[in-house]
């Protein structure tokens, strides 16, 4: 609990530091996709992420995935649109090595400790179909809503990333 306040006071003194604007929510445990949509805050206007962790067998290629939350994962579909064989999702181990995440918490926030840029960040282009788009800031009992320009433009520049939009996730 005390790691997940830290790595989440991390990521917010980042987002100030390079002033990205955002809203901040702070509220129970959201363990769950349907945890996350019943907040009152998460409305048509804004996309929550179902944000998705995996690696090859190898794990020696990651990818965080965020799919807008009504979208099947299907690995298969990932695995091709990446060029990437036999796709599964990451262990908890590696979550919290390359993340410092616990499981419930996955957020490309959590980019920011990819120094190496060893993750690929893909999204299904849907994703970025409302005004605002929200994450937790590595941490499910606070969730940021950002603008989509912010994020895309801003956000995502400043840790350094540069997402691979995938056509056909369903």
């Amino acid at each position: 609990m005390q790691i997940q306040q830290d790595v989440r006071q991390t990521i917010l003194s980042w987002l100030d530091t390079q002033r990205l604007p955002y809203r901040a929510y702070e509220h129970a445990p959201a363990y769950t996709i349907d945890d996350c949509l019943a907040m009152p805050f998460i409305n048509g206007h804004v996309t929550i992420c179902k944000n998705v962790f995996l690696c090859n067998r190898q794990k020696t290629n990651f990818c965080l995935m965020l799919l807008r939350p009504i979208t099947p994962f299907r690995t298969a579909v990932v695995s091709k649109a990446l060029g990437l064989s036999r796709l599964s999702f990451a262990p908890q181990e590696t979550l919290q090595g390359l993340l410092h995440l616990a499981s419930g918490s996955v957020s490309p926030l959590a980019l920011y400790f990819d120094r190496t840029h060893e993750i690929t960040l893909c999204y299904e282009k849907d994703v970025r179909d409302t005004p605002e788009i929200a994450f937790h800031p590595c941490d499910n009992r606070s969730t940021l809503i950002f603008s989509q320009d912010v994020f895309w433009n801003r956000v995502l520049p400043a840790l350094g990333v540069h997402p691979v939009a995938v056509e056909q996730v369903e």
